[in-house]
């Protein structure tokens, strides 16, 4: 099933530029490198690692691996409109209903036979505990063999050591479950493409906040967590240029990703995965602009490609969603202050930490600095617990109050 979905994105991006080359964008570029991706997560020809969202993906391109953090397939299938079914066959398997959405989902998809088959597993302790868990549990019904990174929570030159001598164990294992050593070359040319992508998307971040905003609320939704599936690869250079030109062309011209926008808003961390009407509302009724995501920013310096596993430790170290709450928040008002910020909103994804463990937080660091924040109680995965209604007042009393300031 998600083999001929993957594909089907592909075929039908790929005709479409075919028959009207003016067609072409940026969002239509990624979409189609991401489902390429997919796809080939679903070939058996390909050697597939399950994994952590903070594993250097890059060096797992270098040899040979086509690598995908798990979250990923429970957005995608949120995205059919196919994760109800998945999480409520992981849920009557006595996984709990109040914990992550994207990972019920993807445990359902594994206990139906959707999930393929994996060749090992890479887990990460960043960013959460649910996410290690979901690992181990795909690593016994799979029955392969799992290596965890543990990433520390603060950078310091002790932490990036320790960080970089586990990534450099992480390639034994690897290369004792596809039998071939890390070729040298091919990580140098990995680690440079992911250095022209971190330089293309940095220009595009700070293109976004212009004023007007070239963006909207879906041009660059996903972007900033997902891109790291493309890390290494020629197709993520050339999804980063094209975000990047595109960017730069319309801040030349003044043309604004939400005609006549009035407000700007920050969103943070998790977007709804599944059909919602929330962005049209805000686009339309109030000419609000998602501007940025929290995760849509660069935190870490080029790589050197000579010595690349200190550059992916201090990588991997500074992922906002890392370490102490405090350097989130940090974040959070340093992104306020550089995109000029309105007002903030804050999916809640049930059974996540950093959603709704930390609301309380960010509410209260956004707060001090005027931006008031909306937190919206939601699972980003399972619709069945999505209130349309009551949500679409929230918004607009939140929209009104904003209108008032």
């Amino acid at each position: 099933m998600m083999k001929q979905y993957f594909d089907d994105i592909v075929l039908s991006i790929e005709t479409k530029l075919r028959e009207e080359p003016d067609s072409r964008s940026p969002r239509k570029i990624y979409v189609k490198e991401i489902a390429r991706l997919g796809s080939r997560l679903y070939d058996d020809k390909n050697q597939v690692a399950w994994c952590g969202i903070s594993v250097p993906f890059d060096l797992l391109t270098a040899m040979g691996v086509t690598s995908c953090f798990v979250e990923f397939i429970g957005a995608m299938l949120a995205s059919t409109g196919t994760s109800d079914d998945f999480v409520e066959a992981a849920e009557q398997a006595g996984y709990a209903g109040d914990t992550c959405g994207f990972h019920r989902s993807v445990m359902g998809a594994a206990l139906k036979g959707i999930m393929p088959i994996p060749d090992f597993l890479i887990g990460t302790t960043c960013p959460c505990s649910g996410g290690i868990a979901v690992i181990e549990n795909l690593a016994r019904h799979f029955q392969k063999d799992l290596f965890i990174l543990n990433v520390p929570q603060e950078s310091t030159n002790e932490s990036v050591r320790y960080l970089a001598d586990q990534i450099e164990r992480m390639v034994e294992f690897v290369s004792q479950h596809t039998g071939k050593p890390l070729d040298k070359d091919l990580l140098r040319q990995a680690v440079n493409n992911s250095n022209l992508e971190r330089e293309f998307f940095d220009e595009t971040y700070r293109f976004a906040s212009h004023i007007p905003s070239p963006t909207n609320g879906r041009l660059l939704s996903n972007v900033g967590i997902t891109m790291a599936l493309l890390k290494g690869l020629d197709a993520g250079v050339e999804v980063a240029r094209e975000f990047r030109d595109e960017f730069a062309k319309r801040v030349e011209e003044n043309i604004a990703g939400v005609p006549g926008e009035r407000f700007r808003l920050l969103w943070i961390q998790n977007r709804i995965q599944f059909k919602n009407p929330l962005i049209e509302l805000l686009e339309k009724k109030y000419k609000a602009s998602v501007v940025t995501d929290e995760l849509n920013w660069i935190t870490w310096d080029p790589i050197d490609p000579d010595d690349p596993f200190p550059g992916m430790a201090k990588r991997a170290i500074s992922i906002p969603i890392n370490g102490w709450g405090e350097r989130r928040v940090r974040h959070l008002k340093k992104l306020a202050g550089e995109y000029h910020i309105d007002g903030a909103i804050n999916p809640c994804n049930w059974g996540c930490r950093q959603g709704t463990g930390s609301r309380g937080l960010i509410a209260k660091g956004l707060k001090e600095i005027g931006v008031p924040v909306l937190n919206l109680e939601v699972d980003c995965v399972d619709s069945r617990n999505f209130a349309e209604g009551q949500l679409r007042t929230r918004v607009e009393a939140f929209m009104e109050m904003l209108e008032n300031r």
